[in-house]
């Protein structure tokens, strides 16, 4: 039975928000599209907690089976409604459309990047790239030891390029594949290929999503992010060598696989790093957006794509017309749709939170009273139990006054802090479903206090090796 009370709450709040004093507007507030200060509020008050409830709903995604797309796409559309409309009665409708457009100019920046690096990536795993990756791992033989350090190695210098989601998983496969049959090797494993695959990100601009919106907000060049290569890698390597006292000795079962690269795959893997290549240069250069360089380097693949198409005659390949059955947007089409309208719900919620003034006030709270430092620890912290993403956006958005050390740190903090716990990324989310009942909440909390050790290191390491930034 539903519960009245909370309609009736929901709908005195819209009535106060109508009706109630628009409070504490800041001076010169509102100008150039800047926020004011809403958050006291009915309008503010009501879109706080519309988002609260629609972000519950994507923590409950497994629970619940509702992609977690949904609950904020809807919610960022009645925000707005209620930015339009609390705007509206100060007269400030301009200031309201000037905030909205620079939000819908970062996702769609971030929206086009992201689609041309999933596409490469879905190329190259339809030309069999990882397969054949993974069929060398798995036929040489390798201990249950080394197969532990071989794959986390391989993560972290894998996932500043193909992204730690799509690295984890990799990595996972071949996991599963050697060791099936040993599900407490297989969970620290994972372990170890969650936290390598977010310190591998956190050191480049294409590891992350996190680390790809600092990039392209300018606020760190590219080049700089290599000065957090030693703080990611101890971040890693802390809990793998903790860790590794604990595997179990001996081989694995002996596996035959054999898997081959099809045409085109390693022409296509040489793309994949020529349009990065563009994409910095673009950037650097000639001051456009990377996401130019990407779109640019799709469009070659695309040409190539059509190469690939009408060059394969194989007859099993073979569609009426003749020619091949590959097609480039077929690739297109596997791109992580959930995903992508999720950072579409997500961008437009928080920036209509930042229209209302909550995110001067959590500015105000964290970077001034407890110092930048202390601030961005926490924001680290804070992405262990919250998507990574909303939180580092409320970041840059804040455009709090620190240090380029510190913008360094908060990138670092929230790229790592997700290893803490196995809901804190998309990597560990993603094995648990992969090795459903082997990695598991559980089994990862029991080695969260390796994990915080790297963490600690981590942070501690930038603050001596980068000093001079900070």
């Amino acid at each position: 039975m539903k519960n009245p009370f909370r309609g009736w709450l929901l709908g005195l709040l819209l009535l106060v928000g109508w009706c109630s004093p628009l409070l504490a507007v800041a001076s010169g507030g509102g100008s150039g599209g800047e926020a004011i200060n809403l958050t006291g509020t009915g309008f503010g008050i009501t879109a706080l907690i519309l988002f609260v409830f629609a972000y519950a709903v994507v923590i409950g995604e497994e629970r619940l089976h509702m992609r977690k797309s949904k609950p904020v796409i809807v919610a960022a559309g009645i925000i707005w409604v209620l930015v339009a409309l609390a705007y509206g009665q100060l007269g400030m409708q301009e200031q309201m459309t000037a905030i909205l457009d620079h939000n819908l100019l970062e996702y769609g920046e971030l929206f086009l990047f992201l689609l041309a690096a999933m596409t490469f990536i879905n190329t190259l795993e339809e030309r069999n790239m990882f397969a054949a990756l993974r069929s060398w791992l798995v036929s040489k033989g390798f201990s249950l030891y080394w197969i532990f350090w071989i794959t986390g190695v391989m993560a972290f210098f894998i996932s500043p390029v193909a992204d730690n989601l799509t690295t984890a998983l990799l990595m996972a496969a071949v996991l599963m594949a050697v060791a099936a049959d040993k599900p407490a090797f297989v969970a620290m494993g994972c372990i170890n290929l969650v936290v390598a695959a977010n310190a591998g990100g956190a050191w480049s601009p294409f590891g992350d999503i996190t680390t790809l919106m600092v990039w392209q907000a300018g606020l760190v060049k590219f080049g700089e992010f290599f000065a957090l290569f030693i703080p990611s890698l101890l971040n890693w390597f802390i809990p793998a060598l903790i860790m590794s006292f604990f595997i179990e000795k001996g081989k694995p079962a002996a596996v035959s696989d054999h898997e081959e690269v099809k045409q085109g795959g390693f022409i296509i893997l040489g793309l994949f790093i020529a349009t990065i290549a563009t994409a910095v240069v673009f950037h650097n250069s000639l001051h456009l957006p990377p996401v130019l360089g990407m779109m640019t380097g799709l469009g070659v693949l695309q040409l190539y794509g059509w190469y690939l198409k009408v060059s394969d005659h194989n007859p099993g390949n073979d569609t009426e017309e003749g020619v091949g059955r590959f097609d480039i947007f077929n690739q297109v089409q596997r791109a992580e749709w959930d995903t992508l309208m999720f950072f579409y719900g997500v961008i437009l919620c928080v920036g209509g939170l930042g229209a209302f003034g909550y995110l001067a006030m959590v500015s105000e709270l964290l970077y001034t009273d407890m110092g930048a430092t202390w601030a961005n620890v926490m924001i680290g912290l804070l992405s262990a139990v919250v998507d990574n993403i909303p939180v580092m956006f409320a970041v840059i958005t804040m455009h709090p006054d620190m240090s380029h050390g510190q913008w360094l740190l908060v990138t670092l903090t929230a790229g790592v802090g997700g290893s803490l716990l196995s809901i804190g990324s998309a990597a560990g989310v993603a094995l648990m479903g992969q090795a459903r009942g082997v990695y598991t909440f559980g089994s990862h909390l029991k080695w969260t206090w390796a994990v915080a050790l790297g963490y600690i290191v981590s942070i501690w390491a930038h603050l001596w090796i980068n000093a001079a930034l900070m």
